[in-house]
């Protein structure tokens, strides 16, 4: 299935019922008094976030939700019945952004999390309200309020602990293969990757994590150039980054310092707060060096690579497709893990009476 991960839907709440203006009218009951009811409120529109659910597919047909109208009140004091709420269940790490202000009006980041998104109109007054000692027959009444309205762009950012970043035809894809059950597709040719993959890595029985691998980066990407800048919004609930380099470009004119150090650069360009994660140096494909040249190559580009980048962390020589070396890297990102501050929640207490 193709990966939706954006979509635009326009919600608009019900409406309000109208109060009314009536008077009693009963036999043997005389000088009888106003009893127009109230006006229905108009239903509301919520979103909840269900891990069930894996794209924003069905919001990408179905763009326009009405909330319904609340019925008008009724005269002998009855009041008029509210409209049903709609409730848009979404997947779990969707963002909801009003279009036309870019504020952000809800971040689904945890399952069964519901939001309020488009509150229902209240409904009018009935004439009941305004009589007093000095208007025994008031005949005014008030409409309904207005639902509220809103354009929303949808995004889906996916939620991982370690993602992977590179070049097209890196490894990534190879990688995510050889320690996860996860099957992306893996081709001799770059840009194989189209849509982020997501993998659960099982390190034992009783501790696991899940790695992203999405679109590869190019030099310019920044500036529009390639399909990797579009997706780097699922790296930034990550708390680790993997940045891979491959040592033996199929273009022998290629350099995989300048590679690494412009990947680097487009990734601070675009958002400096991603840049900033831990990111850890994993350099691919040693089977296509010969073993003697091994030990070597890495040297020299180490050396490279630090005087360019100033880089000081860690350094994983690995062979994807055969998953040597991998072993130790997936016990480091494990411990590195498990010494991070865990993603920080909100608990209900702490919002207010409404938002809880």
């Amino acid at each position: 299935m193709k990966f939706i991960d954006e979509a635009k839907i326009y919600v608009k709440a019900g409406d309000g019922g109208n109060g009314i203006a009536t008077f009693r009218r009963e036999k043997y009951i005389p000088m009888g008094g106003p009893n127009g009811g109230d006006g229905g409120r108009g239903g509301s529109i919520y979103v909840i976030a269900d891990q069930n659910i894996n794209t924003l597919v069905d919001y990408r047909y179905t763009r326009k939700f009405l909330g319904q109208r609340g019925e008008n009140g009724g005269s002998a004091d009855c009041y008029g019945k509210g409209g049903d709420d709609i409730v848009l269940r979404m997947p779990v790490g969707t963002v909801i952004t009003n279009l036309l202000t870019g504020e952000v009006i809800a971040d689904l980041a945890h399952h069964d999390d519901k939001v309020l998104i488009a509150r229902g109109g209240k409904g009018g007054l009935g004439n009941t309200h305004f009589k007093s000692s000095t208007n025994r027959a008031p005949r005014q009444c008030t409409k309904g309020d207005p639902g509220e309205e809103f354009e929303l762009a949808l995004e889906l950012r996916v939620l991982a602990d370690v993602g992977l970043l590179g070049l097209p035809n890196a490894g990534k894809s190879t990688l995510i293969r050889a320690i996860s059950a996860a099957r992306p597709k893996v081709a001799d040719y770059p840009f194989t990757t189209l849509h982020p993959n997501l993998g659960v890595v099982r390190v034992d029985a009783e501790k696991s994590f899940v790695v992203a691998d999405v679109p590869g980066l190019i030099e310019g990407a920044a500036d529009g150039a390639g399909l990797g800048i579009r997706f780097l919004k699922h790296l930034q609930r990550t708390r680790l980054l993997l940045h891979l380099v491959d040592l033996a470009p199929l273009d022998p004119d290629a350099d995989p310092v300048r590679d690494a150090k412009a990947i680097v650069g487009e990734l601070a360009k675009h958002d400096p707060e991603l840049a900033a994660k831990p990111r850890w140096l994993v350099l691919n494909k040693l089977d296509l060096i010969p073993e003697e040249d091994r030990e070597k190559t890495i040297k020299d580009f180490l050396k490279a690579y630090k005087k360019a980048t100033k880089y000081d962390g860690p350094v994983f020589p690995i062979t994807a497709i055969s998953g040597d070396g991998t072993r130790p890297l997936i016990f480091a990102i494990q411990e590195a893990l498990e010494q991070m501050a865990p993603p920080e929640i909100v608990e209900d207490d702490d919002l207010p009476a409404e938002e809880a």
